[in-house]
């Protein structure tokens, strides 16, 4: 997909720039496979913000997508491919041979017409998904299981892959675009190909108001708030905050290291901090 720009008739038009999506489907997507959601604006159920930020944005349908390629060694034929606005990346119908449909994520270079299937040994070809241990290495890979059955979850933002850079002792070592590499049980499935889209990074919404469809709104700095409502607020004139950054609840940000998960920590070989800094 390209880009697109437009004249500037007016003054917002001047500065936007939005991915081209004339190729993709027009109408409505297939009812069965969606379902409704409703819009929290950032509040759990006592009505308390617990996201802040959030709020308005334009009525959705929630896409049911395969992340577990749960048919097996079945073809399916690419109906079309489809935007999603509950995400970055694109959509792509797919119908298999007994006549179900389903919606899995689009790679790039796929295309209505295109074959897909989901095996233990398959073609390397774009959205095809198989285990990571029946892949040659180097292979670019993306919707990549943790665990195994319970489908996709690293690398499944547009433009995301990840790279399948060796095999030892049962486990698959990946790359992800991070930077950061580590282990996965190589039973674990892929699907072949990087995500749909890589253009969604280069968008410019150009005004507000289009955030503002897209749920998102407007975020305030703790220096301009008042003592009480922010640690960073008060002084007199404008203030840099007078301490490191911290959220509203007095946890430092920006550069503190939040992970703290023991059990899988020996899975990663080398940080994603790491990787920026050589």
């Amino acid at each position: 997909m390209a880009l697109k720009s437009f004249n500037p008739v007016t003054p917002s038009l001047r500065g936007t720039v939005l991915v081209d999506r004339s190729d993709l489907h027009k109408g409505k997507p297939v009812k069965h496979l969606t379902e409704g959601m409703h819009s929290t604006g950032g509040r759990n159920h006592r009505g308390v913000i617990t996201s802040r930020f959030m709020g308005g944005g334009h009525k959705r349908r929630y896409r049911t997508i395969d992340f577990k390629r749960k048919k097996r060694d079945m073809f399916a034929v690419v109906e079309r491919l489809e935007y999603d606005p509950y995400r970055t990346a694109f959509i792509a119908l797919v119908k298999y041979e007994d006549g179900e449909l389903a919606y899995i994520l689009a790679p790039q270079r796929l295309k209505a017409g295109d074959k897909v299937v989901a095996a233990e040994a398959a073609d390397i070809k774009p959205g095809n998904a198989m285990p990571l241990k029946n892949m040659p290495v180097g292979t670019i890979v993306h919707n990549v299981e943790l665990k195994l059955g319970r489908g996709g979850q690293l690398a499944r933002s547009a433009g995301c892959y990840a790279q399948l850079i060796g095999k030892d002792s049962g486990y698959a070592q990946i790359r992800l675009s991070s930077g950061e590499v580590r282990m996965v049980r190589s039973e674990c499935m892929a699907t072949v190909g990087a995500v749909s889209n890589p253009d969604n990074q280069n968008i410019n919404f150009g005004k507000a108001g289009r955030m503002r469809w897209l749920g998102f709104k407007p975020h305030n700095r703790g220096v301009s708030m008042n003592p009480v409502d922010h640690p960073l607020g008060g002084g007199e004139g404008k203030t840099s905050g007078g301490r490191h950054p911290v959220t509203p609840w007095g946890k430092p940000t920006k550069g503190k290291r939040t992970r703290n998960n023991k059990r899988t920590q020996n899975l990663v070989i080398r940080s994603r901090h790491l990787a920026k800094k050589s």
